[in-house]
């Protein structure tokens, strides 16, 4: 799809929580060598939500930071859509909570979205092309979650919290969409079903033939579509399940360490699931330059991959400092929890009253 009429992202946003587990302090819980998993994960720490912090909560902290960096009325947004595979209410959409806090309320189209991993990017496209078409002025796309890994489970030490916000419009873009991609088939690498606390997977057949298969095949083709060629590219961000993947996706692309290292976040961060590409997206956003070009490429499991081109405008530097940045929310004040805490948190263990 074209992204004529300079339609793009106006604003945006993110946002991480404080508290953050060492990947030392879930291996000693389970006898793990944790030199091994770092290495074999290239992860540090994740971020851990607070008791009070849900996919709705940092939404609207995600949302109010894109709303700084627009510069609108909240009123002129036309659709909200969250993505996300925790929204806190399996029947009671979580846009309504996230719109009203963030009084964008009555005259608005709202729904939630979900695709495993890739629930923002399915937003951020849709919300672009009402833009596009001209049936909405503005719209807000918010990628976020509070993902879920099994006690013991290899997600556990990945399995993070977070998201970001992206608002669309035709006036005032930052980052002009060039082109969009979508590559999908029916593979099950990844699933809950309803009542199931945490999700499963099918172990490495969630890497060649999902992950790398999606990622690379949309962002082969949508570079062909573009003309581009990695060289012309100035940042690529990829999802980030881990450290690993997302570089060797990458790289075999044709991308070089710098054009990565600026949205992989990932070591400090974890994977926040449908907020995970489009926060690296985020950071690269908040250093980038204008006429710079930036390939994000998401990925859900079931299995897909959204991608995307951007061209960045002189309007960028402008909007930068509106928000805390991704790295000071990363590499800034951090309150590290004990397996037990982050236990109580999770609610993995039921508390005596």
């Amino acid at each position: 799809m074209k992204g004529g009429h300079m339609a793009g992202i106006v604003g945006y946003g993110a946002y991480l929580p404080k508290f953050r587990i060492k990947v030392e302090e879930i291996a000693r819980q389970w006898g793990a060598d944790p030199e091994a998993i770092k290495r074999g994960l290239l992860l540090e720490e994740k971020t851990v939500p607070a008791p009070d912090e849900d996919t709705i909560t940092i939404s609207v902290e995600a949302g109010r930071n894109a709303l700084r960096r627009a510069g609108i009325e909240p009123s002129k947004i036309g659709a909200v859509y969250v993505g996300s595979e925790s929204h806190p209410y399996a029947v009671k959409p979580t846009g309504t909570v996230v719109a009203e806090a963030l009084a964008i309320t009555p005259e608005v189209h709202i729904a939630d979205y979900e695709f495993a991993c890739k629930g923002g990017t399915e937003a951020m496209f849709v919300a672009y092309c009402e833009v596009v078409a001209g049936a909405l002025e503005y719209a807000l796309a918010i990628g976020a979650d509070t993902s879920q890994g099994a006690p013991g489970d290899a997600l556990e030490y990945s399995a993070s919290a977070g998201g970001s916000a992206f608002i669309f419009g035709k006036e005032h873009v930052l980052a002009e969409v060039l082109e969009t991609y979508s590559y999908t088939t029916d593979t099950p690498d990844f699933w809950r079903r309803e009542g199931e606390f945490y999700p499963q997977h099918g172990g490495r057949f969630t890497g060649e033939p999902a992950y790398f298969k999606h990622v690379y095949n949309a962002g082969k083709a949508i570079l062909e579509k573009t003309g581009l060629t990695p060289r012309e590219i100035t940042y690529a961000v990829f999802h980030m399940p881990n450290g690993k993947f997302p570089l060797t996706v990458g790289k075999r692309l044709g991308f070089k360490t710098e054009q990565l290292e600026v949205g992989w976040i990932v070591p400090l961060m974890g994977n926040t699931y449908s907020g995970s590409s489009p926060t690296g997206l985020c950071a690269i956003l908040d250093v980038a330059k204008p006429n710079d070009l930036i390939l994000m490429v998401s990925f859900g499991s079931g299995a897909g991959s959204d991608a995307f081109v951007y061209r960045l405008t002189d309007r960028l530097p402008e909007v930068q400092d509106r928000a805390p940045k991704v790295r000071e929310m990363l590499e800034g004040k951090r309150y590290y929890v004990n397996y037990g805490t982050y236990a109580k948190f999770r609610n993995k263990i039921k508390l005596v009253e």
